[in-house]
């Protein structure tokens, strides 16, 4: 039958600059068939110190006169000096709490076992593990990569003076989501080829509350101003979508992003909508009162055209009433 306590001491340790002290664990058993004791050191991988029996088995002094240790002078919560060192002892197993019971001891509370401030220190804290997202940016590249949506649009601009209603193709790339918006170029339109309206980036679609005094206007947009970024769900034929302030309507799309959002979201409703042009209003043509110089129909030419042209002659009429000269007789009434 052996009593087990659990222990530990204090250990010095000069010329440091990191610790100046090792609290160090051991186990004292106390061997009832003798009133032997021995000291022993929990081994501790990779701790560079000398470790395992500190005192072999024997009958231990506890004074000067030779007088060997016994099991009534060993308590929880006490300290006891062998060979010149104190240990302290903070508790021990079950067996040996029944043991000093039965025999009439009183046992002190346990304590709690000091731990090395260095050892601490320097221990790496666990990882926490973290479920890894479904989400796979390197297999949706492989799964989605040459893979792109292709919507027709349309930018309304009539509202505005010279505003037209204009064409575009959002293009979605499916194996980073990003959006591309290019404008139909029409040879001899007016305006000069640059298709490319919006290059291809990642489009935010809510942005994180911010003060308004915030220099937003200076700084680029990164993953922390941005709630949500455009995703193949935003786009649908026959809705508009804002892409960075200016409203795109979808009136189509290609066969192969039917295909797409057949299979993964279930659409079927892929019905074309048709695209009206407004009519131009007719602006109304108010012909100022005749001034009274030349000939009405000669001044009325000049609300017609910039570069007016002469009134033309009735040359059936002229060549009809060809020398036919109507006479009155008259009387002067003064």
């Amino acid at each position: 039958q052996i009593l087990r306590f659990d222990a530990y001491f204090q250990e010095d340790v000069p010329l440091s600059a990191e610790e100046c002290y090792r609290i160090r664990q051991v186990v004292i058993y106390y061997f009832l068939e003798d009133d032997s004791m021995c000291v022993v050191e929990p081994v501790v991988p990779n701790s560079a110190l000398p470790q395992g029996k500190h005192i072999r088995r024997h009958r231990v002094p506890k004074n000067d006169r030779g007088d060997p240790y016994h099991w009534k002078d060993l308590n929880r919560g006490m300290d006891i000096a062998m060979y010149g060192r104190t240990y302290r002892i903070v508790d021990c197993d079950r067996f040996t709490q029944v043991f000093l019971e039965s025999q009439g001891i009183e046992l002190n509370p346990p304590e709690k076992m000091l731990s090395d401030p260095y050892t601490e220190l320097r221990r790496m804290p666990e990882r926490t593990y973290v479920t890894p997202s479904d989400f796979d940016q390197l297999k949706q590249f492989l799964t989605y990569d040459k893979q792109v949506l292709r919507f027709y649009a349309t930018w309304d601009d009539t509202n505005n003076m010279f505003g037209e209603n204009r064409s575009y193709i959002i293009h979605y790339y499916l194996a980073d989501g990003t959006v591309e918006v290019r404008e139909v170029y029409r040879p001899n339109d007016g305006r000069d080829p640059f298709p490319v309206m919006i290059r291809r980036q990642r489009l935010p679609k809510t942005f994180v509350d911010k003060k308004k005094t915030f220099p937003s206007c200076v700084l680029e947009i990164s993953d922390q101003e941005v709630l949500e970024w455009y995703t193949a769900k935003d786009f649908a034929v026959g809705k508009s979508t804002t892409l960075l302030g200016r409203t795109f309507f979808i009136y189509d799309c290609d066969e192969f992003t039917r295909n797409f959002y057949r299979d993964k979201f279930g659409i079927t409703d892929f019905q074309p909508v048709e695209i009206k042009k407004k009519p131009l209003g007719k602006v109304p043509q108010v012909i100022p009162p005749y001034n009274g110089f030349g000939i009405l129909e000669d001044s009325l030419q000049n609300c017609f055209s910039l570069s007016p042209k002469p009134p033309q002659k009735d040359i059936i009429k002229m060549l009809e009433n060809d020398h036919k000269v109507l006479r009155y007789q008259a009387a002067l009434v003064s």
